[in-house]
């Protein structure tokens, strides 16, 4: 026997291998003794008829109902509404059996039957004003009205704690649902905390491990032939590789979450694109349209490693040593165009990050970004990022 199947007999509690009874049925085997208990003092006290087979008969029929009412509350009700309403006129004993109605009724209710209980408990009180207007007065006027308001007692309460469970219940949904909401923010905040990350490591050391490698390159041209050229290269080399390196220590301080010595070096910012173009390692043709040197600081970062990482596109995939970079800040937008004329002979493929990354910063900010060869041939890059527009 499995205790789900008879949650009004015993609950889902094992004690040594033996199944503890529930509240339920302590409740309705405490309203039995009481009733019994009732029935036995009338016997003992009554004068007049003996008891006749009725005596036993209902009452038994009325505690099984009252036993049942956890599980089948309607048909429980019935059985008891109907063995009370036998037991008065035919029994002979007058034992306290009127209580279990009442227990029942509020069963009835609490589960959810709340029109089968009052339909029951209205046909119980016609029954019971039908049986005292046939002549012989079993109780009087106010006893009438007190059982009738008893009845309706019994009902409303039932009707109120399920509606109080109900609402506890939801209100426990409703705590699991807005725990279940916080996690899956805090989820979505990491995710997007660690594609920030991701994106500036990729911009930083991108674009520096790049320069890193083009001078290299030139330092390793030029050696013999200019050694001058070579030194040259090689100090680049040097202070890109310093500035890495204190970038990626402040990324790492972020992950770590201590405080970082504050950067000696001035950050990187459009007002210095000038900076920004020599760090590329190539020949690039600037224009400058509208100030540059009050942008919002998101929106400065957002273009400054836009900048660094087309140029770096460029060093690495063109083919080519020569670059157009067009900056214009006017009618609210800071537009920024990277174009050059080269065969793209030196791309051997990639992860399409340094792309990603860009649209990302400028789909952030409220803009957009363009990427893609041009029609006259090499390669263009376009974003558009409003300065009112950062969130």
């Amino acid at each position: 026997m499995r205790t789900a199947d008879y949650p009004g007999i015993c609950a889902d509690v094992h004690n040594g291998g033996m199944r503890r009874p529930s509240k339920s049925t302590i409740a309705s085997l405490a309203v039995i003794a009481a009733v019994l208990a009732g029935t036995l003092l009338t016997f003992v006290i009554r004068t007049g008829r003996p008891p006749n087979a009725l005596d036993v008969v209902l009452p038994i029929a009325a505690f099984g109902g009252l036993l049942i009412r956890r599980r089948h509350p309607i048909a429980g009700l019935i059985i008891v509404a109907v063995s009370v309403t036998a037991y008065y006129p035919w029994a002979a004993l007058d034992g306290p059996l009127i209580v279990l109605p009442f227990v029942a009724l509020y069963t009835a209710a609490d589960r959810g039957h709340l029109t089968a209980a009052i339909a029951t408990g209205g046909a119980l009180l016609l029954a019971m004003g039908f049986g005292e207007a046939g002549g012989v007065r079993h109780v009087d006027d106010s006893m009438f009205m007190m059982i009738a308001g008893w009845v309706v007692a019994a009902i409303a309460f039932g009707g109120v704690t399920r509606n109080r469970r109900a609402y506890l219940q939801e209100a426990e949904r409703r705590a699991l649902d807005a725990e279940h909401s916080k996690e899956e923010e805090a989820r979505r905040r990491e995710s997007e905390e660690r594609l920030r990350i991701a994106r500036e490591l990729h911009d930083v050391l991108g674009h520096n491990i790049s320069m890193i490698n083009v001078q290299a390159a030139a330092a390793l041209h030029g050696l013999k032939k200019r050694p001058e050229e070579a030194e040259t290269a090689l100090r680049t080399i040097k202070d890109t590789s310093k500035e890495t390196l204190r970038e990626l220590r402040t990324t790492l301080g972020v992950l770590r979450q201590v405080d970082e010595d504050a950067p000696t070096a001035p950050a990187a910012s459009l007002a210095r694109v000038a900076e920004l173009v020599a760090d590329s390692g190539l020949e690039v043709r600037t224009e400058l349209t509208g100030p540059l040197d009050a942008l919002p600081t998101e929106v400065d970062l957002a273009a400054t490693r836009i900048v660094k990482e087309s140029l770096t596109n460029v060093s690495r995939h063109s083919g080519t040593a020569q670059a157009k970079l067009t900056i214009t800040s006017t009618s609210g937008n800071i537009v920024i165009d990277v174009e050059d004329d080269g065969p793209g002979a030196a791309y051997h493929g990639g992860t399409g990050f340094g792309l990603q990354g860009m649209r990302e910063r400028a789909t952030a900010l409220g803009g957009t970004l363009e990427a893609g060869p041009r029609p006259e041939g090499g390669f263009r890059v376009t974003a558009r990022l409003p300065l009112n527009g950062a969130r």
